[in-house]
């Protein structure tokens, strides 16, 4: 099996024409940064609303723990059978998927943010939308950045329900190895997304450390030694 996959990798025909790798790697990265981008935009105002307000925080967490029961292969091939549109139901059952975890870490990040901190900057004479920006967001931004993480390996691992409506991505090589019982290729499916999932969540990390103010890693650190 191992010699028939080093094969299988070998072939020049598997790296080039639509059906190659850089192909459907490419598109796979499609649909995972375009459900990406729309969860975000859905996700983010209202966990930071919700965070801000403490408005709607027990029907956000139930509504949230319901979209995570939905299987997403079964909401796709439903959304297709209703729509008959392959990439419009594949995206949607996407962010569906997607948006509980960010909606979840930018909640759970300003619920978590110290309120003597609100307080201080409340009393220097902070209004609520700069408190938000200057204070809430920046300290709740490793929780935040947690949620888009975890979002982003689960839209990985998913995209490949796209191959089942017709489309492409790398489920296509799960999907066409199982239909021709080739499983050095269904395998070689599993190590691309699994590869794919493992870089990105390399550059997600660097992008913790780049993004989130020096002085909140060190306080979280200093929790953790606390602790």
């Amino acid at each position: 099996m191992i010699t028939d996959l080093f094969r299988w990798f070998g072939d020049p025909a598997h790296w080039s024409g639509p059906d190659g790798i850089p192909q459907r790697l490419l598109q796979h990265l499609g649909y995972t940064a375009l459900s990406l981008v729309i969860a975000l935009v859905i996700a983010v105002p209202l966990g930071l609303f919700v965070g801000h307000t403490g408005r709607g925080g027990v029907a956000l967490v139930s509504a949230g723990n319901a979209i995570r029961a939905l299987p997403t292969l079964g909401l796709v091939t439903f959304l297709f059978l209703l729509f008959t549109e392959s990439v419009t139901s594949t995206i949607i059952g996407l962010v569906v998927l997607a948006v509980p975890p960010i909606l979840a870490g930018t909640y759970a990040g300003l619920q978590a943010t110290d309120h003597g901190v609100v307080d201080a900057a409340e009393g220097v004479g902070m209004t609520g939308w700069q408190r938000l920006w200057q204070v809430e967001v920046p300290i709740s931004l490793p929780l935040v950045l947690g949620g888009i993480r975890n979002a982003v390996l689960q839209l990985v691992a998913t995209a490949a329900v796209a191959a089942y409506v017709g489309l492409g991505g790398l489920g296509r090589f799960l999907l066409d190895g199982l239909a021709i019982l080739d499983y050095s290729e269904v395998i070689a499916g599993a190590l691309l997304t699994t590869a794919l999932a493992v870089v990105l969540d390399l550059l997600f990390a660097l992008l913790n450390r780049a993004l989130v103010p020096r002085g909140v890693r060190l306080a979280a650190a200093a929790k953790k030694v606390t602790a």
